[in-house]
Order: C-alpha cells, then structure tokens, then sequence
C-alpha cells in the first residue's frame, strides 16, 4: 500500500513538473518510478534509464504485485480471527461441561495448529493449560500487529474491518478471562467437596476402628461381659468405680443394681451423677443414721428401705421430669413413691458417673464419711419408666435387659484406688444368701 501511494505521488509529482518545465525549458522532463521496499523514498531515481511507456509499465505491475500481497496479508488475517473464534467457541464448551462435572477431550483442528490442546480431567491443570493458551493467543496477536506495522499502514485497512477486528480481540481477551475466573471458582468448590468427603470417610474409619478396639477389648475375663462386681472393701476418699460413657439430656429414667452391704453407720453413697454447675445431679445416699436418699438436681426425696444386712438386694429407681414423679423398688416390689422432686428439670449431659463416691465437684472432692462401703454390680441406667413387670422380671432373674444408656460391662467400667472387679452372677450369690 505504501508502493501505492508512492506510485501515485510520484506521477502526480511528474504531470505537475513536466507542465512547469514545459514553460520554462522544453528540453527537459521528469520520470518517476515505483521505489524497492528498503530504498529511500525520492522521484526521480537516480540513475535510472528507459522509455516512459517502460517505466510506466513497471510501476503498474509493481502496483498490481502489492495489491495481490496486501490481499493475501488480508486473507490470512481473517483466517486468524475466524481460528481464533474457533478456540474461543471450544473454550465456551469446555466451561460448560466443567459446570456438568465432565471434562471432555477437544480434538484439534485438522490442517490447523491446535492452539488449545486435549485438556486434562484435572481442573487446576485445565486452568493451567488455559493461561498457557491464553499466552499463545496474545503473542500472535502481537505478531499480527507487528505484521500490520510492517507490511501495512494500520490506517490503509478498511474502517470496519479494522473495528471488527479490535472488537472481536477485545471480547476474545474478556471471554478468556472470565472462562478462567469461573474454573477458579469451580477448582475451589470441588476442593471443598473433595475436603468435605475426606473428612466424613476420615470420621467413619475412626469410629470403626474405635469400635473394632472395644470389640477386642472387650474380650473379658470374666464368663460373661456383665458377670462381675465391683468391690469397696474400706471407707476411704481413694476407692472408686468410674462409668466410661456419659448421660445424654434425660426427661425421665429407671436406674437399677444390685448392692450388698453391712456398713454402718450408713452403706454411704452407691454411685453419683455430677455435672458443671450442679454437683448433686442425681446421687443415692445414705449418710450417717439417715434414711437413704434420693437427690435429683440438689433436691430430696426420701427412700422407705434399708439395705445393710450384708445380703443382695436389687434396688430399682424411676423418675419422670413431669411433675417430678418418682417410685422405688427393693427386691421387685415398689416401696415408696411421691412427686415434686425437681419437676420439669432435665437431667443435664456429659457428666461424670462415679460408683462408691459423692462427688462435690465434677469428677473430685470425695468425703470418705459419704464413701459406699461393700460390692455393686449390675448397674444399668434406662431413658425410661420401666413397667412394673420389667423390674420384677430383672430382680427374680427372670429376665436381663441391659441399659439402653448406661450397661452394665466389663469394658464399661474402670476401678481405681485398690477398688477390684470380681467374677459374680447375682442370681446364683443371692440364692446361696437365701
């Protein structure tokens, strides 16, 4: 184009001279030429020789070679938008699928260059391999303007030609830059997913192993897993049981055992129930000369039995938070029962539930005056009323029903302080005492 508008000078420049010269010498005229690419422009050339038609000749062949070049340059300009189009289609699609949870393979273009590549299923590679894209896309558009500065003038170009191609290089750079934000989000959500996962496999591995620890634990030395009792042979703020698993929130319950005993003054305290900020949650005394009591959340009700004769005896207590109604059984048979003890309180979680000991704080503080002297065992908590009938069952030795909450087991029960676990079936050791 540059030969062109030179071409054109030059014989504008060649009319207007010769005109001029015609008036003032007629012997005298100018000749201008078509110029080579790295010559210097100026009209006329030096050295030059030929006839005028000659040189007109040359020049318009020149001019028609540039026109054909330009052309060509133009074509594979196009060629390059629309390849680019192409790539930026493709990049669209493989956003789409990403959204669906597959990444599909992108075959190349035959008989082009394959500016993207199969993309890998990995989406942190699939962005990877986009930036690199990306980088492709920008050093050949580099390339196109250097070449549009060298071989053209960027003004030559047709006007909506040239908006279309910024526009359309605009929108590709955009496009690419957004496919990319959105497979950032996509990599950082498929993270949390696969982070979520691992976790709850994480979680059901450990409790399976936890599971499978107690099941080889559990292993007793004993005929049965819950044919055994806990001796405290001494008064002493050292001797106790300590029950492994927790209460969840109670609104009613039946707590049972079979005790023998022949402290005195007072068998002391079986087992408490502590929690923060109550240490009297739920505890079974019998302190000094008093009766045995039952105390739920600090308050008293007072149990119609004793029980320190040195025999076994089965004791069963039940308790309801609506209208704080309790009964007591010794032996099968309901002794005493009442209302008001601590109504519509619910028992608290994750205390600690100690055997031979009154806690005043959680888990400590013990007072060898209120400590049970003697042998527990059988020590089963329920998250409900038990029938009449269920406690008559368990106390002949009619029926076992271990705890839904609390059961009574080896694995279940750790002692400390010189406190021992010995073998024992109740039924038969309450038959001999019999």
């Amino acid at each position: 184009m540059i030969l062109l508008l030179t071409g054109i000078i030059c014989l504008l420049a060649f009319a207007t001279g010769n005109s001029i010269k015609k008036q003032e010498n007629p012997g005298e005229r100018f000749v201008c030429t078509a110029l080579p690419p790295d010559a210097t422009p100026g009209c006329p050339m030096p050295g030059f020789t030929g006839t005028p038609e000659e040189e007109l000749r040359a020049t318009v062949i020149q001019l028609r070679e540039t026109i054909l070049q330009q052309k060509e340059t133009i074509g594979n300009q196009k060629e390059t938008i629309r390849e680019l189009t192409a790539k930026l289609s493709r990049c669209e699609s493989l956003a789409e699928d990403g959204k669906h949870g597959s990444w599909k393979k992108l075959p190349g273009k035959s008989g082009g260059k394959d500016t993207m590549g199969d993309l890998p299923r990995d989406p942190s590679q699939v962005i990877d391999q986009l930036s690199r894209t990306m980088q492709t896309l920008k050093d050949r558009l580099e390339n196109l303007e250097h070449q549009l500065r060298s071989n053209v003038s960027y003004s030559a170009l047709p006007s909506d030609l040239r908006e279309m191609l910024q526009r359309r290089l605009g929108d590709l750079e955009h496009q690419l830059l957004n496919k990319v934000a959105e497979l950032e989000d996509e990599k950082s959500l498929l993270h949390n997913e696969s982070a979520a996962h691992r976790h709850r496999t994480e979680s059901a591995l450990t409790a399976l192993l936890e599971r499978v620890s107690e099941l080889e634990k559990g292993s007793s030395a004993f005929k049965s897993p819950d044919d055994f009792k806990v001796s405290l042979p001494l008064r002493t703020n050292y001797l106790y049981g300590k029950i492994k698993k927790t209460l969840p929130e109670l609104f009613a319950f039946t707590i049972c055992m079979w005790l023998k005993s022949s402290a005195s003054p007072g068998i002391g305290t079986p087992f408490s129930y502590a929690v923060q900020g109550q240490a009297n949650e739920i505890v079974l005394i019998e302190w000094g000369n008093h009766p045995i009591e039952l105390l739920i959340n600090d308050k008293v009700a007072q149990l119609p039995f004793s029980i320190g004769d040195g025999k076994w005896h089965h004791i069963c207590i039940t308790w309801t938070t609506r209208d704080g109604m309790w009964e007591a059984y010794l032996d099968g048979v309901k002794l005493g029962s009442g209302e008001n003890l601590a109504p519509w309180h619910p028992i608290k979680p994750n205390g600690i539930l100690i055997l031979g000991q009154e806690q005043d704080t959680v888990g400590g503080r013990f007072d060898a005056t209120q400590a049970f002297v003697g042998e527990l065992s059988q020590f089963n908590i329920w998250d409900r009323v038990l029938k009449s009938e269920d406690i008559i069952s368990i106390a002949n030795c009619t029926a076992n029903m271990p705890g839904n909450i609390i059961p009574w087991a080896d694995n279940n029960v750790d002692v400390f302080g010189g406190a021992t676990k010995l073998p024992l079936e109740p039924c038969e050791e309450r038959a001999i005492d019999l």
